[in-house]
């Protein structure tokens, strides 16, 4: 469920929605000359991106290596031996999937015994791209809520090229047809759930009323009202209304169990990282007592798992930070003093991944020391049972789909040089894992290893990161590298297969660093916190602080040393290209915010405030004033050439940052590489060819700059 929330919350605003409340009165800087910019699609502003990427697609596009980059990218992500991930649905398995005949995907089925064979036999539900033309849209799927406990109905969601904001529309998944005369809801930025066939909890734009709008400053809903099937979104009845102060918006969730049990629940996310949790109830909208920093999990045999993000006291028990922990969902509904068992309790180099509710027992995913590990957690009469389940070490393990109607699962496994394998649990008996697919390797990793490294930050705190290298790589710094990293809202980066950065890079001889910097979740909460709203140049200190101990080691050296990363990734690459210009010969900008003094006004910048700070707070507003890229570029300094991309459909952070920063460093006379891709969102995921598109263009630009023009 928190991932559930962190997606949803780290979502855009409303498209298309009428004016939304300015979080800042403060004015715009009176030394801003591109505000014309932040015009998401005004003609002046896309003549402007229309020309910069003719010059940018006319060198790196042009590029001798582009096109078997892009071949080699396309071929992996659309080639009909990768693992079709599974969902478990009605006791069949669900896939989308996309590849060269179904760029948009298709979702289809298949029974559970077939799809452990070699050649599982698909039965097509839903082609997104017969929908698209039908439609005159580009569809992107954005998930679907299935209706429990029958699981016959499923409200899909669409996205239009790839936004956050999406079109909900009620779907048979026996008859394979949408319900004609079922729900069909206008696109906006929305999220739902059933309450029962009938009947759907929903959250959206539901327009002006006599109390003002329904929308926060972010883009998000914070109004949620009951729909029944066949009312007009104007008849909806409304259940709780939060506040357009609130940072984030309000948005229901249904949870059910094994046993029977199903409670509607609503997440009022007054800041980021802060939120108030209510029950539905037949009386009204019940208020919990909960942690403000607690997310639920799900539930199982009428236990409602709690994960924290701060310490709990309750019912003289003590639940330490970053910890699972459970109460009855009887006594949430009776209001009795909680007293939370305690399932999982962090060390300090140890953070939740992924918590999953079965039948009858929770699977729980950690981090230790950035490897994955699972466990079974059993309920029993008077205290929970924990089981290790014993799969490959040295990899990031992910729950890859379970169901409350069995204790069946799936587990993703996946290292730097390990295809991901997909592994069939029964959580009724978790010493028998067994693997059921395996990814064909997609480079060749003969000769390259792995180490894992540590730097010592300006404070002193040891930085763990991950080098890939050839193993016969010479210590003399001449080795072209690419460094990643994150930094933000709690998300850890842990390793994973990047088949086209193997193919196209590590191919080549060259290296691939992973940097577990401080703002992320690699060891719980108060990894993330150190590096909060004025504290956060420790995070740029730790990602500085590695580069600088892979140049003391030799295993690069600055001129062939290259960095890039997306969304918060994007502030840091930003702020590294800005304060340390000497340590990297080349960095990618990828979907960033850039101007922290005006990121409150722009797309869902509001929402982030709890991460960032903001300026309406004179000791935050000189801090963002401080490290805000936009705002931080010198003419006379001597920098890196910089590849800055980004999407117009991203409505989440928005194209406006990236256009900014290319116009001033343009200005300045400062050489760049700008493009905007017109489709794909925040993610750029329209169809899989923009995906092949924007990685080979992001690689064609390493090389030039870190291998060479002849290379």
């Amino acid at each position: 469920m928190k991932k559930r929330i962190l997606l949803l919350v780290t979502a855009a605003m409303l498209t298309g929605a009428g004016a939304r409340p300015s979080p800042v009165s403060a004015p715009a800087p009176a030394d801003d000359p591109f505000l014309w910019l932040e015009d998401w699609t005004g003609p002046r502003a896309m003549q402007w991106v229309e020309a910069e990427n003719k010059a940018t697609v006319a060198t790196l596009q042009g590029d001798p290596r582009y096109a078997g980059y892009f071949k080699d990218a396309l071929a992996i992500a659309s080639a009909k031996d990768r693992i079709a991930m599974p969902m478990l649905i009605h006791g069949r398995v669900y896939n989308v999937w996309r590849d060269a005949d179904h760029p948009q995907g298709i979702w289809r089925y298949t029974s559970e015994a077939d799809y452990a064979t070699d050649a599982p036999r698909w039965t097509t539900v839903l082609d997104l791209d017969a929908l698209s033309k039908a439609d005159g849209k580009k569809w992107v799927w954005k998930g679907a809520s299935i209706l429990d406990p029958d699981e016959r109905l499923a409200l899909i969601h669409l996205s239009d090229g790839g936004e956050d904001a999406v079109t909900l529309r009620e779907f048979d998944l026996v008859t394979g047809q949408f319900v004609e005369g079922g729900f069909a809801i206008p696109t906006s930025k929305q999220n739902e759930d059933w309450l029962d066939k009938d009947t759907i909890l929903l959250a959206r734009d539901w327009g002006a009323d006599a109390q003002g709008g329904s929308m926060t400053a972010s883009g998000y809903p914070f109004v949620v009202k009951t729909l029944k099937r066949g009312q007009p979104l104007s008849s909806a009845q409304e259940i709780y209304r939060g506040a357009p102060s609130d940072q984030v918006g309000t948005f229901p969730m249904v949870l059910s169990d094994g046993a029977g049990n199903r409670a509607a629940f609503l997440y009022r996310g007054i800041t980021f990282f802060g939120n108030e949790t209510y029950l539905v109830t037949a009386d009204g909208v019940k208020k919990l007592p909960l942690p403000v920093k607690s997310q639920l999990q799900g539930m199982v045999q009428g236990q409602v798992l709690i994960q924290t993000s701060q310490d709990w006291a309750s019912g003289g028990v003590s639940v330490p930070t970053g910890s699972l922990a459970a109460v009855p969902l009887k006594a949430l509904q009776s209001g009795e003093t909680l007293k939370p068992q305690i399932l999982f309790a962090p060390n300090a180099r140890q953070s939740i991944d992924g918590v999953t509710a079965t039948k009858d027992r929770v699977i729980l995913a950690i981090n230790d020391n950035v490897r994955g590990r699972v466990q079974v957690l059993t309920p029993g009469k008077d205290r929970w049972t924990t089981t290790p389940v014993a799969l490959p070490d040295n990899a990031t393990i992910s729950i890859a789909t379970a169901t409350h109607k069995s204790d069946k699962a799936y587990l993703s496994v996946a290292g730097f040089l390990a295809p991901t394998t997909l592994w069939a649990i029964d959580a009724a008996n978790p010493a028998a894992p067994r693997q059921v697919k395996a990814m064909p390797a997609r480079f060749d990793a003969a000769g390259l290893a792995v180490d894992q490294f540590e730097a010592t930050s300006t404070d002193g705190t040891k930085i763990p990161y991950f080098i890939v290298h050839r193993k016969d790589m010479k210590p003399d710094g001449s080795t072209p590298t690419i460094m990643t990293a994150y930094g933000g809202f709690e998300v850890p980066m842990t390793p994973s297969y990047a088949a086209i950065t193997g193919k196209l890079w590590l191919e080549r001889g060259n290296s691939f660093v992973l940097a577990n910097i401080r703002g992320g979740g690699e060891f719980g909460p108060a990894w993330h916190e150190a590096g909060l709203k004025t504290k956060r140049q420790i995070i740029y200190d730790d990602f500085a602080a590695v580069a600088q101990d892979i140049f003391a080691r030799k295993l690069s050296s600055p001129r062939k040393f290259g960095i890039y990363g997306g969304s918060n990734g994007g502030l840091l690459m930003g702020v590294a290209f800005n304060q340390h210009p000497d340590l990297w010969n080349a960095v990618t900008i990828q979907v960033p915010l850039l101007d922290m003094v005006r990121y409150e006004q722009i797309a869902a910048g509001a929402s982030w405030v709890d991460e960032y700070g903001s300026v309406a707070v004179p000791e935050e507003k000189a801090f963002l004033e401080k490290i805000s890229p936009y705002a931080n570029i010198r003419r006379e300094l001597k920098y890196p050439v910089p590849y800055i991309w980004t999407t117009t459909k991203d409505d989440r952070v928005g194209p406006q940052h990236a256009r900014k920063f290319a116009a001033r460093l343009k200005d300045y006379g400062l050489p760049y590489y700008f493009y905007e891709d017109t489709a794909g969102g925040h993610s750029g995921d329209a169809d899989i060819a923009q995906g092949a598109r924007l990685q080979a263009m992001q690689l064609v630009y390493f090389s030039r700059q870190l291998e060479g023009a002849d290379r």
